[in-house]
């Protein structure tokens, strides 16, 4: 499945200048599983869940995650003993529809707080027969969508009055939208106040914090983005659905929103003819997954490759420490592909 979507942005110009300490060493599961004194028990399904209850949860919680790095998530099975670790969780964050075995799992868990991070934004259907449009996504008070059950989930994936699916389902890949990511954050944030009341003080400063961060992540890649030669970039893990309409960007995906699929001998000759008409440059692939379809496709149209990160996981490989670092890699490869000045 391929998308494609365009969407104007006002860009806003300003410098940016970001620096995160890497990851400290209360995410490990060793971490997790011993000296925790009064610390929070928190399992995070894959890793930008992980990022985001480290930051905002700092010193006061002890994060596991359940997608080991170098894992694709979307292939991820739990062992018995993870199984019960999210059982003796004090709190558990995820994201619904990037890996059933862990819907599943926390399903079953009976963990009183669990939040699903698909509740606190927009989702939408990102899908094949999509061209650019304007679209106001009214990001106002999006915050504040509840995070205790699934009504906000529905609603958002059903009622926008799109019709771009992935066979019928939402897009989940929010995270790689700084502006949604941001808005992911505040509701993590507000639900960790809850969960733990005595140290709502410091969540709340560490939520804004990073939401500062995001937002000069965000400013970041409109101001960067501003002036392209060309706005069509083809990868073979649709997963930038999001990030493309929110910087008027139009994401040609080789394969479908499954970074394993295979796409079709037709497929690939629309990627031809794209190329050739939208003056794309490169292919992308991804860390965490195979470049053999993007290096193939490359060769028989004379486009080059490059690495755009769709942060499902962080890797030696990985090109930054952290969420933000990865982010600003993905902006320097885009601007080189996309001729943006």
């Amino acid at each position: 499945m391929n998308v494609r979507r365009l969407i104007p942005t006002t860009a806003v110009a300003g410098a940016v200048v970001l620096g995160l300490t890497a990851l400290s060493a209360c995410s490990t599961s060793d971490a997790a599983d011993g000296g925790n004194g009064d610390k929070l028990k928190v399992t995070a399904s894959f890793y930008p869940m992980q990022f985001l209850a480290e930051k905002i949860g700092g010193e006061h919680v002890a994060v596991t995650s359940l997608t080991k790095p170098g894992v694709e998530p979307h292939d991820l099975e739990l062992t018995p003993r993870q199984i019960g670790s999210i059982s003796e969780s004090d709190y558990v964050l995820y994201l619904k529809g990037i890996q059933p075995a862990v819907d599943d799992a926390i399903k079953q868990s009976g963990v009183k707080n669990t939040v699903d991070a698909a509740t606190l934004t927009t989702l939408e259907n990102h899908g094949s027969e999509v061209s650019g449009h304007d679209h106001d996504h009214g990001h106002e008070g999006e915050e504040e969508h509840g995070h205790e059950g699934e009504e906000a989930h529905e609603e958002h994936s059903e009622g926008d009055g799109h019709n771009h699916g992935e066979e019928g389902g939402a897009d989940p890949h929010v995270w790689l939208d700084p502006v949604k990511y941001a808005e992911v954050a505040k509701g993590v944030g507000k639900s960790l106040e809850k969960a733990d009341p005595d140290h709502a003080a410091d969540y709340k400063k560490n939520t804004d914090a990073l939401v500062a961060e995001l937002g000069e992540l965000n400013t970041a890649y409109e101001t960067g983005l501003k002036n392209p030669s060309t706005r069509t970039f083809i990868t073979t893990h649709s997963a930038f659905g999001y990030l493309a309409e929110r910087y008027g960007l139009t994401q040609q995906g080789i394969a479908g929103i499954d970074p394993e699929a295979e796409p079709s001998p037709a497929r690939i000759q629309e990627i031809h003819t794209i190329a050739e008409k939208e003056k794309a440059t490169t292919v992308f692939f991804e860390t965490l997954a195979s470049d053999k379809t993007a290096k193939t496709l490359a060769k028989d149209t004379g486009l080059k490759t490059g690495v755009l990160d769709p942060l499902e996981g962080i890797t030696e490989k990985s090109q930054g420490a952290d969420y933000i670092e990865v982010m600003e890699s993905n902006l320097a490869a885009l601007q080189k592909a996309l001729g943006a000045k």
